[in-house]
């Protein structure tokens, strides 16, 4: 552990990090320093994942009372947009898709609209309708689903098919049985969140982490900018293989890997991205890395750009002026011009 990061008191659900890295995308690469300032870092269980927040402080008081409040916010928009819980506001939107509209919270309806948006920008790679299609596989006991339940869902999934009325504050999924999922957008949006919450706690520089999706802002108590290592999609062994390392400043990145959650059957990966087209994994890529002012976009693009490969991913990401790097199918690496002299490779 860096000399500079110091542990905060725990509690039965909390669970402190005292390792220097995540274990699932990204690991955080912590510096030493002397400075009167310190790196304070807890983490808790939150969105089915570890959440683990670092903020710099000179005070533990201050810096404990800023990431729980943090951590609040987190559990928050996770009662509101969990996909597994019935009693959330995404299960009431599904539950009367094709019935009514259902009004919700301005954060659900906030991350809706942002839904769409990138839905519209990817050229409906990113598609939250494919709930339907979700809940057929299981990637813990390696069922792959029918292939002509598969291509019955299909006509349920179309992000044109969500309604959104501004002035009312409801959300109404058109299509009877129709099931959206944020998975793909929530966690990115949940650190830019508990990122503001932090900035107005009077933290000046912290960093987010919630699995492979990560906000900073502000620098380290030594000067210098956050650095995240990109994990190996093909990693050997069971020790973790970094393939690069970038440095974030006020930004966010996300990775979508077709490692995260996957089995093998007859020599066929199939992994947990789908292809809203196709009902099937996105066979395209093995990983896709976006980085972004936001984390609802790097969150979301970078599925987005997995799904519809390099070619048509990075020209959509310089298009949008968002930075990215994609491991194509083979292996080989690819980004966007603008990345390029910001990304350390240590690997092809």
């Amino acid at each position: 552990m860096a000399e500079n990061v110091r542990k905060l008191s725990d509690s039965k659900k909390n669970i402190i990090c005292s390792a220097v890295f995540l274990f699932c995308s990204f690991f955080i690469l912590s510096a030493c320093g002397e400075e009167k300032e310190k790196v304070y870092r807890k983490s808790v269980i939150l969105m089915d994942t570890r959440v683990e927040i670092s903020v710099v402080s000179n005070s533990s008081e201050k810096a404990e009372k800023a990431i729980d409040k943090a951590f609040v916010e987190i559990e928050k928009l996770e009662t509101l947009l969990n996909f597994f819980s019935e009693k959330s506001e995404l299960s009431e939107i599904n539950k009367n898709a094709g019935i009514k509209p259902v009004k919700v919270s301005p954060e659900t309806f906030d991350i809706f609209e942002k839904a769409l948006y990138v839905s519209e920008k990817t050229y409906g790679a990113f598609d939250i309708t494919t709930g339907s299609q979700i809940v057929l596989w299981d990637f813990t006991k390696k069922i792959k689903p029918d292939d002509l339940e598969i291509k019955k869902r299909l006509r349920l999934v179309n992000y044109k098919n969500i309604i959104l009325n501004k002035k009312e504050q409801t959300v109404y999924l058109k299509k009877k049985n129709m099931s959206a999922d944020l998975g793909g957008i929530a966690k990115g949006y949940a650190a830019d969140k508990a990122t503001e919450i932090l900035k107005a706690n009077g933290i000046r520089a912290g960093l987010v982490a919630i699995a492979g999706d990560i906000k900073a802002f502000g620098m380290k108590p030594d000067g210098k900018p956050w650095k995240i290592g990109i994990r190996n999609p093909r990693q050997k062994g069971e020790k973790d293989e970094i393939i690069a390392t970038i440095e974030l400043v006020d930004s966010a990145v996300s990775t979508s890997g077709d490692y995260e959650r996957y089995f093998i059957s007859n020599g066929k990966r199939y992994h947990h991205i789908l292809d809203p087209k196709t009902g099937y994994p996105s066979a395209f890529s093995q990983t896709a890395v976006v980085i972004a002012k936001n984390g609802y976009i790097a969150d979301s693009f970078s599925t987005g750009v997995f799904i519809i490969g390099y070619k048509k991913g990075l020209s959509l990401l310089d298009n949008m002026k968002i930075e990215g790097m994609i491991i194509d199918s083979s292996g080989k690496i690819h980004m966007t011009e603008s990345l390029k002299d910001k990304i350390e490779v240590h690997g092809n």
